[in-house]
């Protein structure tokens, strides 16, 4: 079995939906036909009204993801043409999930490595346990790895932690991997999902249509000014002033009471 790829609506908070990463017998690592169904379960999410928050996590406890399976490389990675068809499917996951609208928390246990760090760099958040681990040992492999995502760890890490990552291919704790700001917090690992779902919902909480806004103008930012779409972030602010939402949110906080948003 290639593992698989599950959607989950919160037990306790429906407003909060989950893209489990299915694959416990290699600790989680996301085979071909978990590449191809990582769009297919984004979509099913961002398509979803009642969902608010999207979170990633791997199934049982010993890892997020390990890494792309490697016992496929062999045939579905050797050789030029193989080795871009396998690369498309990845490119089309981390796509689908650094491209939703929702904001996204990648939750962290046990091993993330290689494409499971690419994965978690998708997220807007990164909250890990204190067992994670983490590492990307594609200079071991001999693997070439894309600019786009050694891009987006370096905005995170900063250039020579990006190169001493990649360079070194060793892995770092998670204690290591918040003082280089790779993650946004670390809890011990019993605490973990009651945190960070906590978290979650405080985001579900406000107002979805400035959360978006918010999420869009931060990825603006990171484009050269040329590339940067003015046009949407405009548009982005101008929905939130408009929205049945900015009203409510005003009058809550004139009578003193929590806002009931609706994303409208």
């Amino acid at each position: 079995m290639g593992g698989r790829v599950r959607v989950e609506r919160d037990e306790e908070d429906p407003r909060l939906g989950w893209i489990v990463f299915d694959h416990p017998d290699r600790r989680n690592a996301i085979s071909v036909e978990m590449w191809r169904e990582i769009p297919l379960s984004v979509q099913q999410l961002a398509q979803d009204a009642s969902i608010r928050v999207v979170l990633l996590r791997g199934a049982g406890e010993a890892a997020f993801v390990a890494g792309a399976d490697i016992s496929e490389f062999g045939e579905k990675r050797t050789g030029t043409s193989a080795a871009t068809d396998y690369d498309v499917d990845g490119a089309r996951a981390f796509a689908a999930i650094a491209g939703l609208a929702k904001p996204v928390i990648a939750m962290v246990r046990g091993y993330c490595v290689g494409g499971g760090v690419a994965i978690a760099l998708c997220a807007d958040l990164r909250y890990a346990a204190d067992d994670a681990v983490f590492a990307i040992p594609a200079a071991q492999l001999g693997v070439g790895y894309h600019l786009a995502g050694i891009e987006m760890l370096q905005q995170l890490v900063g250039p020579a932690r990006a190169k001493e990552i990649f360079f070194t291919a060793r892995r770092y704790s998670a204690a290591e991997a918040l003082a280089m700001g790779l993650v946004s917090g670390v809890v011990p690992a019993a605490e973990l999902l009651a945190s960070v779902r906590e978290t979650a919902r405080r985001i579900a909480d406000n107002a979805p249509l400035t959360v978006a806004s918010v999420k869009r103008i931060v990825s603006e930012l990171a484009k050269p000014l040329d590339r940067r779409d003015h046009a949407a972030v405009d548009a982005s602010i101008a929905a939130c002033f408009e929205s049945q939402d900015y009203r409510e949110g005003v009058a809550a906080f004139l009578a003193k009471r929590k806002p009931r948003f609706t994303g409208r």
